[in-house]
């Protein structure tokens, strides 16, 4: 078995989070584009347990339909209502000791870490492993260690309890080093330390902390100090949830800094964890990057713009709007004040300027779309030229119909194009056409209807 190697996982997600506020249960917020459990479980995955659990018990179902989404293949524990970690873990070993019993080392973490890494869990596991400890906590030790269990330790070091923060004394509650609720222990240990929990403590909980004394009493507890204590850090209200967030962006912020991206303003910058970047790109203030965007080098996006699962090739601008699930050519300009809904795919050197909104269109190299325009399920050529006020009627009520618009084009400002319908290359349209029929290439085409004057008219209130 290798150093980091475990038998089984289980992480904790069974627990409302009261302090949130919130009718969704706490993991299942999000942080940096994915929710809590969603990362944790990443990270736990990393380690390639034999079996990954995850316990469940406010909207159960709902939390494991999330956990299966993350990985189908995930065992769902249901806690019953004696409330406690430690119970937690007393459903998670019987139902997974319905198979056989477990031999080798199990790994239990909270789903309330976000940032609880993969890195951090292996060496926690490799120490454990290494140092032939029947049970390791990994510890941290904060400032301010409010809200925390403290570890307590004898004259040797040696772990001798954790003690949560109600139940806990004066010269106790002055420990900084803290308990973060996530373990290692031997399979066969944890199951006899486990059976004996009891509930006289000020919650009335099953504490799995309790079960290292018994750990203790029959093996070896030690306890790995996490390298970062940021990785570790718990959330347990909305206020947590900002602070940390603001505390890992930042970070991200600066490694993209120091990779070779301008970041003007990391204050106002938000930037997910599967955001790439190109050298010499520029994110300008107020730019939210989400998903699986992608910028290239030397392109410019901001200030005030809003990415998710976008790809911004080099050299593109993009400045004040907003792009969803849309690919963006080499020197393209978007924006200000444009809105790419999901599927739109730009050439190189095209446009589409203030006031547009795309849904699912084709444009070509070097085509323009101004301002002021609609254009949805439409394929447009090269270097056409898109007219102020232009709506491309794609919608009849019952089906979604494409608009065909060819190379070399000039629509002129304030067009309707009734889909479906197919315009020719190198056409020219009058302004204010209603286009329905299919124009061929090489025309110029118009529609015109007669204006009527009614002199001496007055408004209703003036008559």
């Amino acid at each position: 078995m290798a150093s980091s190697a475990v038998t089984a996982a289980i992480i904790l997600a069974a627990g409302e989070g009261t302090r949130m506020r919130s009718k969704k249960p706490k993991v299942l917020h999000t942080f940096a584009g994915k929710t809590f459990l969603n990362r944790v479980m990443d990270s736990v995955k990393a380690l390639d347990p034999a079996t990954l659990a995850v316990v469940v018990h406010f909207q159960a179902e709902r939390v494991a339909a999330a956990a299966r989404s993350y990985d189908e293949d995930v065992t769902i524990v249901n806690q019953d209502d004696i409330p406690g970690t430690g119970r937690a873990v007393q459903c998670a070993m019987a139902q997974l000791a319905e198979n056989g019993p477990l031999a080798g080392p199990v790994l239990i973490a909270a789903s309330d870490m976000p940032l609880l890494d993969a890195d951090t869990l292996s060496k926690l596991v490799a120490f454990h492993n290494e140092s032939g400890n029947g049970a390791t906590v990994l510890t941290t030790v904060l400032d301010d260690p409010t809200g925390y269990g403290r570890i307590i330790r004898d004259r040797e070091g040696n772990v001798l309890r954790i003690v949560e923060q109600k139940d806990a004394n004066r010269s106790e509650l002055a420990v900084q080093e803290v308990n973060t609720s996530v373990y290692v222990f031997d399979a066969e240990l944890l199951a006899r330390a486990i059976a004996d929990l009891k509930s006289n403590n000020a919650q009335g909980e099953f504490y799995l902390t309790d079960a290292l004394e018994t750990a203790r009493a029959n093996g070896k507890v030690g306890a790995f100090t996490a390298p970062d204590p940021l990785s570790v850090e718990g959330v347990n209200d909305r206020v947590q949830l900002a602070a940390l967030a603001k505390a890992h962006n930042r970070r991200v912020c600066e490694a993209w800094m120091h990779s070779g991206v301008t970041i003007l303003d990391p204050e106002t910058t938000w930037i997910e964890d599967d955001v790439e970047i190109g050298r010499d790109a520029t994110i300008l203030p107020g730019t939210f990057l989400q998903g699986h965007t992608v910028i290239g080098e030397e392109a410019v996006v901001g200030p005030y713009s809003t990415l998710i699962d976008a790809t911004v090739d080099a050299e593109a601008v993009v400045e004040r709007s907003r792009v969803q699930e849309s690919h963006i050519g080499r020197a393209t300009n978007i924006g200000p004040w444009t809105y790419l809904r999901q599927g739109n795919d730009f050439g190189e050197e095209a446009k589409a300027g203030a006031f547009v909104e795309m849904k699912k269109a084709h444009i070509g190299n070097g085509t323009k779309v101004p301002h002021l325009s609609y254009v949805g399920d439409a394929q447009l050529g090269d270097h056409t030229n898109v007219g102020g006020g232009t709506i491309t009627a794609n919608y009849d009520g019952v089906h979604k119909n494409r608009t065909t618009i060819g190379a070399g084009c000039h629509i002129g400002a304030g067009n309707l194009l009734v889909a479906p319908v197919e315009v020719g290359d190198n056409v020219t349209s009058g302004a204010g056409s209603v286009i329905r029929h299919a124009v061929p290439d090489d025309t110029m085409v118009y529609s015109e209807n007669t204006q009527h004057n009614v002199e001496g008219w007055k408004p209703a209130w003036e008559r």
